[in-house]
């Protein structure tokens, strides 16, 4: 006699366990890896992705193409999530952090099918990731940091090595000066709003610059700077408000009171000595009209950020009303000038007394490049603050990824059981860095990484691929460097995703309630009755 099945679950309810629910998360994180594989390094490829609305995306960074793929698998989702966390916390590697959560579990994947315990995975691969971790730590390389000259050329070479796998590459080392001077003007705290990025359609053409219809005056030396969060222009009534007039002056006496009050702003703006108004609310034609007169200028509706920036550069402070204009909440600097660049119109604050911010102005053809070099430098900004940061520095190119491999590699064989298995797995997962940048350069990846793991042996540290010889070089040598804080969050990263996924052994996915789906279709007709 056959025991009754007892029903836990809600029918349609989709649950699946066991070694082969483990096998096919691994197999979708694989198929993540797949998708930014080919993106990696300086000869890596770009992607062209078209979201629901029609909007084309090209990119070459990691974690941008993973949000961009909408996901729906739930293990593969912990993949994008870790690469969103590299680029927001250190901005760069965000396809290697994939690409080594991916081939973690590739190497596992064998003991897993043959009922190795995941526990037993997990804590070599904790085990693993530390010694990697101490040891990059013991390699690292640190630069002084109060030698200026120095400090700067080491910024430019992490700043370049960022850029190297980027659409820019080929301006590499103008964009890395850039960068580093930015970064340099901050202050200590190294705010990224504190740095602008606008973009400009229209190439590198000669600019021109018109004093428009404004009749406004576009450069000023020394002037003062309002900054003021206050509307200036003629309001209209307030709705619901309800006057009853019964002659015609008591109608007048309104509009003048109104014009007054307008008047009286700009007059107390005026006194205060300001010649540059800049209000993140509208200023109207009259306002306008009445600062040109006055040779003062005026721009209205700057977006809120700006406003904060100019704050930090001018000094002085954002003003809600206009009765305290005094000397100390009045920004200064020493030239202020408005130029057109391409369509757009910009202002210009040189020589400001507080300056710890900046903006760039990006001029490119194409909307999807101008996103993409903003999107690369925002990873190269990123790079030189954690550099700035943190001042010890690995080679990057697959170096110490080798580095790292060998040394796990040596250290597993002097351990006994299951845990050496697993540590000589986590050690081969680390080539895929090199394997993958020779397989997109079209090199002979087998016969680099051979030569490698033999020059790795010999001692030599800084080891990796030579992109532009097809061979090994010292990277340490050739100035790929990379600050050692994104290669241990890299690692740790991938680890934890990769011992994340390995420790899931069931998925139950509830079916979607299948109560009130049929009328949401249905909707639309008179009252929503079903039909």
């Amino acid at each position: 006699m056959m025991p009754t099945p007892v029903i836990l679950l809600k029918e349609g309810t989709d649950s699946s366990q066991g070694i082969p629910q483990l096998v096919s998360n691994i197999s979708a994180c694989q198929v993540i890896a797949e998708a930014v594989r080919t993106t990696l390094g300086p000869r890596g490829m770009d992607k062209l992705i078209v979201d629901g609305r029609g909007k084309a995306t090209i990119s070459n960074d990691g974690a941008t193409i993973l949000k961009l793929l909408d996901v729906v698998h739930p293990a593969a989702k912990t993949l994008v999530d870790i690469a969103k966390s590299q680029d927001a916390e250190v901005g760069d590697g965000t396809t290697s952090v994939t690409l080594l959560a991916a081939e973690f579990l590739k190497q596992v994947k064998p003991y897993v099918e043959e009922g190795l315990h995941p526990q037993i995975i997990i804590r070599a691969f904790r085990t693993a990731t530390q010694l990697a971790v101490n040891k990059i730590k013991e390699i690292a390389v640190t630069v002084k940091k109060a030698d200026k000259v120095e400090q700067r050329k080491l910024l430019e070479k992490c700043a370049m090595t960022a850029l190297s796998s980027k659409l820019i590459s080929q301006q590499k080392a103008f964009f890395a000066k850039m960068v580093v001077d930015a970064v340099m003007m901050l202050d200590d705290l190294l705010q990224l709003k504190m740095i602008g990025i606008k973009k400009v359609q229209g190439g590198a053409l000669e600019t021109f610059s018109y004093a428009g219809f404004e009749m406004q005056p576009k450069k000023y030396h020394n002037p003062k700077i309002a900054l003021l969060n206050v509307e200036l222009e003629l309001k209209a009534e307030k709705d619901n408000a309800e006057i009853r007039v019964h002659t015609v002056e008591d109608y007048q006496a309104i509009v003048d009171a109104e014009w007054n009050i307008l008047y009286d702003k700009l007059e107390k703006i005026h006194h205060s000595g300001a010649k540059v108004v800049l209000s993140k609310l509208p200023i109207g034609d009259v306002a306008t009209q009445y600062f040109a007169d006055r040779d003062m200028f005026c721009a209205g509706r700057v977006p809120e950020e700006d406003l904060k920036r100019t704050m930090m550069a001018c000094g002085g402070s954002i003003q809600t009303s206009v009765n305290a204009l005094s000397a100390d909440v009045l920004g200064r600097c020493q030239v202020f000038e408005e130029t057109q660049i391409g369509g757009e119109r910009y202002n210009f604050f040189t020589g400001c007394p507080k300056a710890k911010t900046c903006t760039f102005i990006l001029r490119g053809g194409a909307e999807q490049f101008m996103e993409e070099t903003e999107r690369s430098l925002h990873d190269a900004i990123m790079i030189v603050r954690r550099a700035i940061k943190n001042d010890s520095v690995v080679a990057g190119g697959g170096a110490i990824e080798m580095e790292l491999s060998k040394y796990l590699r040596d250290y597993s064989r002097t351990i006994p059981g299951k845990q050496q298995l697993l540590i000589g797995a986590y050690a081969k997962a680390l080539e895929i860095i090199p394997r993958q940048l020779c397989d997109n350069a079209g090199f002979d990846a087998t016969n680099i990484l051979n030569k490698l793991r033999a020059r790795h042996a010999q001692g030599g540290t800084w080891y990796g691929v030579d992109i532009n010889n097809e061979d090994i070089a010292d990277n340490f040598e050739a100035f790929v460097w990379e600050p050692a804080m994104v290669r241990i969050n890299a690692l740790t990263a991938a680890s934890e995703a990769a011992c994340l996924i390995v420790s899931v052994d069931e998925t139950i996915k509830n079916p979607r309630s299948t109560v009130d789906a049929p009328t949401a279709a249905g909707r639309g007709r008179g009252r929503g009755r079903p039909h």
